[in-house]
């Protein structure tokens, strides 16, 4: 199977993803350790503050580093994670969370996730760390 055609099935899966759907979270680009995802905050994904909830920005975060970690074609599983939240958002701005690969291993990876708003500001940073049973 190429690279492309495992892109192809990341992406059919992700935009098959229920959770992703309902919450309303968008697979916008995938490569080899790296994915975006995007979520334009909406009054359901608040809190009783009036900013946009943790768990839908945790959320957007995973589904990056989940498209991220299983670009390579074989399947990775989440060891670990943590997430720092530096900034809220507004209803109507579109957040995007960009996944990179910043390590390798033999069966395992890891990454970081910069969850941004629409004029850049950085919203939070999620690192996360898969076991992948197949090795490379």
């Amino acid at each position: 199977m190429s690279e492309q055609d495992d892109y192809a099935e990341i992406r059919e899966r992700a935009s098959n993803d229920p959770y992703c759907g309902r919450v309303g979270i968008d697979l916008a680009e995938v490569g080899d350790g790296y994915a975006e995802t995007t979520l334009t905050v909406a009054e359901d994904h608040l809190n009783f503050h009036g900013t946009p909830h943790g768990g839908a920005v945790y959320s957007l975060a995973d589904a990056a580093f989940a498209a991220a970690s299983n670009s390579h074609g074989d399947a990775a599983f989440a060891l670990e994670t943590n997430i720092s939240y530096l900034a809220a958002a507004e209803v109507g701005e579109t957040l995007r969370a960009v996944a990179r690969e910043t390590h390798l291993g033999g069966r395992t990876a890891e990454y970081e996730v910069v969850v941004s708003g629409g004029d850049g500001e950085r919203i939070a940073t999620f690192r996360g760390r898969v076991y992948k049973p197949g090795g490379r």
